[in-house]
């Protein structure tokens, strides 16, 4: 979305009401939310439309781990990975963004003052801006890694054939994602991970449940050590990674996945009057407004949810607050409700908060291995649990089992299941509400009511305990 800046004055073309810098999920849902709104919107973009996830993140990947999983080759894998990134991105191109009454211009820009655009000589005016630039792949600065060719999510997906080993930068949700992909499909893999366990964001029981299938699955796992020095082990041969406990991993491609950067190089965020963190982020308040009158920013490039779905909801909320007339027509955007999942399998669903989060809030958990679920039983998929937090509510504390705080849910529909308990908070709902809700037998959810009941019954020999406090199980 952005590049060198230009010089010279650019020519003033035309304004508008809502102008979109960045074509990737943000930026498409706040251009759709402007063009909805019966404004005249202009969406920025310098290539595709679709953006990481389309093209390099969500769908490519998840494309590839269902291949991975059903068992087919990786030749046909990637062909039906590229039939469904094609399918996707005919659903979001420039010409269907056309017919939905948004205009669409390709091409570098920048600001070039307050609410106004660049675009390669072209000038923009605009009642409010939008920055959804997204992100890139973070490159850590890992002496000699420069010099070996080395993938990330942007060109892991182009390869043509698994590669015999792989290592693996990153035990978040991209590096694990992978790594059990290419395990599946035949790559000998190795994960490098500087903290003490994979997913460190998520509960650590879920990271056990992960290490333990990776072990089964035969893809290594090293935690708690850097990578010091990279090299090429031979000539055109084998990458070697040198550790700081003295050890050294070899394999014939390297994957980074270590986080992510924004995307704002070359963006010129100080003539619009942006500022940017210490990290490049760019600087927002609740509402999703920057310090520049008029201008927001959503997604990515925000560096709050680095999730498409986060960035979509930005979007069409930062068009709102935008276009809000008063004050009290504005809503914050709230990330308590919001859920991820990481799409191993099984897959790691979260939403809200975790337990250690939940000890300040006076939270209580319940937690259910799949092992009581009859049909994870019967799936002979029994290494995952649900766990449920709820906490008192203001006034009414703990009545009706007080307020859903958040869950952590490992199973291998874990990422469809979470979305109930999203509801609940979404709707502050009464924890109660979920052991009363009547479930199909024998399903997957039955395990939130399940837990849902330990908060006011002793159910399969367990009871909901102080957040923090000794587990019995």
């Amino acid at each position: 979305m952005t590049g060198p800046s230009g010089t010279g004055r650019a020519r003033v073309v035309s304004s508008y009401d809502v102008a979109v810098i960045g074509g990737g999920a943000g930026g498409l849902a706040a251009a759709r939310a402007g063009a909805r709104r019966g404004l005249r919107t202009v969406l920025v973009s310098d290539g595709a439309l679709g953006g990481d996830c389309t093209f390099t993140g969500c769908v490519p990947s998840k494309a590839l781990i269902e291949a991975a999983a059903k068992g087919v080759s990786f030749a046909d894998a990637a062909a039906r990975m590229r039939v469904v990134v094609s399918q996707i991105a005919a659903t979001e191109d420039a010409g269907v963004l056309r017919r939905e009454g948004v205009e669409v211009v390709e091409g570098w820009v920048r600001f070039s003052g307050a609410r106004v655009l660049c675009v390669d000589g072209r000038s923009i005016r605009a009642k409010a801006v939008v920055i959804a630039t997204g992100s890139r792949p973070a490159v850590p600065p890992i002496p000699g890694l420069d010099a070996v060719p080395f993938l990330t999510n942007e060109t892991v997906f182009d390869l043509t054939e698994p590669p015999r080993s792989i290592a693996i930068l990153g035990g978040g949700a991209i590096g694990c994602e992978l790594a059990q992909a290419f395990g599946r499909f035949g790559s000998q893999v190795q994960v490098v991970e500087g903290e003490a366990r994979l997913l460190p964001r998520e509960e650590p029981e879920a990271s056990v449940v992960l290490a333990g299938v990776f072990a089964a699955e035969g893809i290594g796992v090293h935690l708690g050590t850097s990578v010091e020095r990279v090299e090429q082990a031979t000539s055109g041969g084998e990458i070697r990674l040198e550790r700081s406990d003295g050890s050294s991993i070899c394999a014939e491609a390297l994957l980074v996945a270590v986080g992510r950067h924004p995307a704002t190089s070359g963006l010129d965020a100080e003539a619009g009057g942006v500022e940017l963190d210490d990290r490049g982020f760019v600087r927002t308040d609740r509402f999703l407004a920057t310090s520049a009158t008029g201008v927001y920013a959503v997604g990515d490039v925000t560096g709050r949810l680095l999730l498409t779905h986060a960035a979509d909801e930005m979007g069409r909320l930062a068009v709102r607050n935008a276009t809000a007339r008063g004050r009290f027509g504005r809503r914050p955007f709230d990330t308590s409700s919001i859920p991820w999942v990481t799409f191993c399998d099984p897959e790691v669903a979260r939403v809200g908060l975790t337990e250690a989060q939940a000890v300040e809030a006076a939270g209580r958990v319940a937690f259910v291995p799949m092992s009581d679920v009859d049909r994870a039983v019967t799936a002979e998929r029994t290494e995952g649990f649900v766990k449920l937090i709820a906490g008192p509510r203001p006034i009414l504390r703990g009545t009706g089992g007080g307020r859903v705080l958040g869950a952590t849910i490992v199973a291998p529909r874990a990422g469809e299941m979470v979305h109930e308990v999203a509801l609940a908070m979404r709707t502050a709902m009464f924890t109660g509400r979920l052991a009363q809700t009547v479930h199909a037998y024998p399903t997957w959810s039955t395990a939130l009511r399940q837990a849902a009941a330990q908060f006011f019954m002793e159910t399969g020999g367990r009871r909901a305990r102080p957040a923090g406090s000794p587990s019995d199980r």
